[in-house]
């Protein structure tokens, strides 16, 4: 079951800042599946090649989510990169936090909180968005109902994103799912049943 709402960030954010000699470089992206994560991953530990760590954590709302050290101690990066996902409410996101090391060692408690304020720092300087889970419906109908379906949907705070006409008038919608039934309903009594309306299973999350 997918959340009615999320939050998330708007766009990729970039922040750095040195401890000791390391530079801990933390990057963000909006991702919203696992795939998406594992290729920015990728792209990550191509471009910084020669960093000494790649740690991340990631969270999808479908409740996916990983984190890795990849060999800082155990606890230190990973974990600490989801607590600060964790500490703004936010879901998917990919947050990377590289490292180079600066040739001395910060102990298990210093490091821990390296990647916790680098992950915070780039968080607070990036534009979180709530986004609302909307469903996909189709409406066929004849073109004296039209009226109809764009006051329904304005009622129902429904969005209208595409329309087109040929024998009849075809719109795709997007609709809060705790507000499809009643759309139907209104609809199918407004018009007298003559509507077509599909249920199109596909879900989208939109500001």
């Amino acid at each position: 079951m997918l959340p009615e709402q999320i939050k998330t960030i708007k766009n990729n954010r970039q922040n750095s800042f040195k401890e000791k000699g390391s530079e801990f470089i933390a990057i963000a992206y909006p991702v919203d599946n696992e795939t998406a994560a594992q290729n920015h991953l990728q792209e990550i530990r191509k471009k910084y090649y020669d960093a000494t760590h790649h740690c991340y954590a990631y969270k999808i709302k479908t409740g996916e989510q990983k984190y890795s050290d990849d060999g800082e101690p155990n606890g230190t990066a990973g974990i600490r990169i989801l607590n600060a996902i964790e500490h703004f409410d936010l879901t998917d996101i990919l947050l990377i936090v590289v490292r180079y090391f600066g040739g001395v060692k910060l102990g298990v408690g210093p490091l821990g909180k390296a990647y916790y304020n680098a992950s915070t720092s780039v968080l607070e300087h990036s534009e979180i968005v709530q986004k609302t889970l909307y469903e996909e419906i189709g409406v066929e109908v004849e073109f004296n109902f039209i009226s109809h379906i764009h006051r329904v949907a304005n009622q129902l705070s429904a969005i209208i994103s595409d329309m087109q006409f040929t024998t009849n008038a075809y719109f795709t919608c997007y609709i809060k799912p705790i507000n499809i039934e009643k759309f139907i309903a209104e609809l199918t009594n407004l018009t007298n049943g003559q509507i077509s309306i599909k249920r199109k299973k596909s879900y989208r999350y939109l500001v």
